[in-house]
């Protein structure tokens, strides 16, 4: 007879109690679709890209911005008309770089989607294994992040960044960009030093990150001598990996290299342009040291995250605080990325707020989340800011988005309305009520 002891039972317990939360759905029905024009009048609305308009009015046909103005609104014909009521209106904002929908809970592997088996992987596309049910999604709509790309993490080329909006019933509801572009991890080439924080590829000797480099340059020879060949004689059988990599390396999708240290940026950028690829650098923490590269180059930076530690030890602590502003300064495209994951992607708009506070001005600061970062992963045509022609995705808000005592009021993504509710507020609403029975807070 087998006995099962106390400690047994409580681990198989929670280990089910923590399951049965990762795989939960999120409760919140995606928008309807648009069923006519809607007329937005008495907010005030800030472009981003042009002045603010103090008594603007906004119209929105088919999920799309047709006109927008100040002062007296146009006659509605058969057109809803939402009154503001002096609330204020921003695009959605954009988080660049993140894991949305590949992962759920840390501590539960069954939830993480964002690393395929393997170093080399890119025909792996991050947008099929995005859970559009993430309770993550709803959480971090209700921040003011209506739009994200995905990047898939692991081995050398993981795969295939997405663009996505955060609603929507399917992956294919979701996709923007289903292959937004190839990412690749790229190798550490500094000799790790007392408090050095690599990102984008390990950290070692010069030696060991040539021969990384050298595997991967053989590996886009061999898909470059495959598409060569296919070409030639379509008759060639598929081989997925090489296939995935055409638009890359012909030059028309960006290649994401998650890079780091000087060293990083400065080799990867190198060999990107050697190769006449459309390089992106994703980290950038020491990208103000390569900065002339950079700008020569003009190769723009995701900034990710500003609420991180001093790449050294004998850096003072404000040191990534004041990145944004440094790269302003001297030149270089960025925009910035939150570096929390998965659950924190909602403090976005505090890693652009700590850049104010640090040296960039509160309209740098908005478009680093917003136009900046739409131009940079390519969709500045659509998304990031205020103009007729463009997406109508955009938040209502009670003041600056970027101020922590501002609170995202109402949001529509492609003219959709979309419900701000999550399990956080739907707990925070629960437990309110309970404390009102008691007495103890006011109804």
């Amino acid at each position: 007879m087998q006995y099962i002891t106390h400690h047994t039972m409580l681990g198989v317990l929670l280990a089910a109690t923590c399951t049965a939360t990762a795989t939960a759905q999120s409760r919140q029905i995606p928008g309807a679709e648009q069923s006519r024009p809607i007329l937005f009048t008495g907010g005030v609305i800030h472009p981003v890209t042009g002045p603010v308009l103090e008594q603007g009015w906004m119209l929105v046909e088919d999920g799309q911005i047709t006109s927008l103005g100040n002062g007296a609104t146009p006659r509605a014909v058969r057109t809803a008309i939402i009154d503001l009521k002096g609330q204020h209106v921003y695009p959605g904002l954009i988080a660049a770089d993140s894991l949305l929908g590949l992962t759920e809970t840390g501590d539960i592997d069954v939830t993480h989607d964002y690393n395929e088996q393997g170093s080399y992987t890119p025909e792996a596309r991050a947008v099929v294994a995005i859970n559009p049910d993430s309770d993550i999604i709803p959480v971090t709509r209700a921040s003011g992040i209506l739009t994200a790309m995905v990047v898939p993490s692991g081995g050398r080329l993981p795969g295939k960044a997405a663009l996505i909006r955060l609603d929507g019933w399917t992956w294919e509801d979701l996709a923007i960009k289903p292959d937004a572009g190839l990412v690749i991890e790229w190798p550490g080439t500094d000799r790790s030093g007392w408090g050095r924080r690599g990102g984008g590829g390990s950290g070692g000797s010069d030696s060991g990150a040539n021969k990384n480099i050298r595997e991967i340059d053989t590996f886009l020879n061999e898909a470059n001598a495959w598409l060569t060949a296919r070409q030639a004689d379509p008759s060639l059988p598929i081989d997925s990996r090489y296939a995935a990599m055409a638009p890359a390396l012909r030059g028309e999708q960006p290649v994401f290299l998650k890079a780091s240290t000087a060293g990083q940026i400065s080799t990867a950028v190198a060999w990107a342009k050697a190769r006449g690829l459309k390089p992106v650098i994703i980290g950038g923490e020491e990208a103000d040291r390569v900065a002339n590269i950079l700008v020569e180059a003009d190769v723009p930076v995701i900034v990710r995250g500003t609420h991180r530690y001093p790449v050294a030890r004998h850096e003072a602590v404000d040191e990534p605080h004041a990145l944004p502003a440094r790269l302003r300064d001297l030149g270089v495209q960025f925009c910035i990325a939150p570096r929390d994951r998965p659950a924190h992607m909602r403090n976005l708009a505090h890693h652009a707020a700590t850049a104010v506070a640090n040296g960039l001005t509160p309209d740098e600061g908005l478009r680093s989340v917003t136009i900046d970062a739409a131009n940079i992963i390519g969709v500045g045509d659509r998304l990031g800011s205020l103009e007729p022609g463009k997406a109508a995705t955009f938040i209502v808000t009670t003041g600056d988005p970027l101020q922590i005592t501002t609170h995202i009021e109402r949001a529509w993504i492609d003219g959709r309305e979309v419900e701000l509710d999550s399990r956080q507020s739907e707990l925070r609403d629960k437990y309110r009520e309970k404390y009102r029975r008691q007495g103890r807070i006011a109804s």
